[in-house]
């Protein structure tokens, strides 16, 4: 089945369950309280997710040795779909050459398809959007080459903002979009970002940032970050009365609910550490989402939350 294919038929029915894996490879989230699993919790994850039907797995070259223990983990396992991400290209200058940007992008398929253990790329998404027309759009060129080649079977990009997630959409290329999303997140919903993605109806939109680095499930302002006009105190006790109005068991049930009732979003990318955790959300997606209703009246009441809470990239450091 192709990408756009998969897209028509995942929008018949709530989003689902993506794992992400960054919490595999890397220490990472504020409510992070665990740390980075170990080895053998880290294999024994991912097989349980297989084993419960989860079908998708989100990684990234970036993402430490997330790729390699996914890979170790599902070693001839065809049943679940792997989205990587290429490499950020850090190491690469701004004056690169040509033959430089295109090796660059090699070694990074190269790497990634060694850790999967795979022979082709199920489907590769750019971790930058603006690689797709930095260094000339020489980044991009490779890709296309990639695909038609067949050793990557669909592209996509990793965008930030509906600035880069309109750019990347104008390309016929993209089958496959990911983006952040949670329950304060306005700027998704506006018409401009709505009436673009209708008219590319064969393309995948898996959301991530539901819980916007935890913060939103914690219980806990003193895990928000300080930004200026965000009472995180007030936040917090609203999303605790919304999770009781919309008889949500918890406001991480809330905020999953209501990325599921979205009816543009296919997949919503939920980073686990723990079985524990993988159960308690296979669990809350089990359930049924928010209404589209339901999910207009959450967006009415929450007030607009500037952008650098939004965005963890402009969180101040800690």
């Amino acid at each position: 089945m192709v990408e756009g294919e998969a897209s028509a038929m995942l929008k018949q029915r709530p989003a689902e369950l993506v794992l992400g894996t960054v919490q595999l490879g890397l220490a990472y989230g504020a409510a992070n309280r665990t740390g980075k699993p170990g080895h053998a919790t880290a294999l024994k994850l991912v097989r349980r997710a297989a084993a419960l039907g989860i079908s998708q797995i989100d990684t990234a070259r970036a993402y430490g040795d997330s790729e390699e223990r996914i890979g170790e983990a599902l070693a001839g396992k065809k049943s679940v779909r792997t989205i990587t991400k290429l490499s950020p290209l850090s190491d690469l200058d701004r004056t690169a050459t040509r033959a430089e940007v295109r090796r660059a992008v090699d070694d990074s398929i190269e790497q990634s398809l060694v850790s999967l253990r795979k022979e082709k790329l199920d489907c590769l998404l750019l971790h930058r959007a603006q690689h797709m027309w930095a260094w000339g759009g020489w980044v991009w060129e490779r890709l296309i080459e990639r695909l038609e080649d067949g050793s990557v079977l669909s592209l996509g990009v990793s965008v930030q903002s509906p600035v880069e997630a309109l750019a990347a959409l104008a390309c016929p290329d993209v089958v496959h979009l990911q983006l952040p999303f949670n329950l304060l997140d306005w700027r998704w919903l506006e018409d401009g970002f709505q009436a673009c993605l209708a008219a590319r109806p064969g393309v995948t939109v898996h959301a991530r940032s539901a819980f916007l680095q935890g913060i939103l499930a914690a219980h806990d302002p003193e895990i928000w970050p300080e930004i200026r006009g965000v009472d995180a105190t007030a936040m917090v006790r609203m999303i605790a009365t919304l999770t009781e109005v919309f008889d949500r068991e918890t406001p991480a049930d809330l905020c999953l609910a209501y990325a599921r009732g979205q009816s543009w979003i296919d997949g919503v990318v939920v980073g686990l550490e723990s079985e524990d955790q993988l159960d308690d959300n296979f669990r809350l997606f089990v359930k049924p989402p928010l209404t589209p209703e339901q999910c207009r009246s959450v967006a009415a009441r929450i007030p607009r939350m500037p952008v650098a809470l939004l965005d963890p990239s402009r969180w101040p450091k800690t």
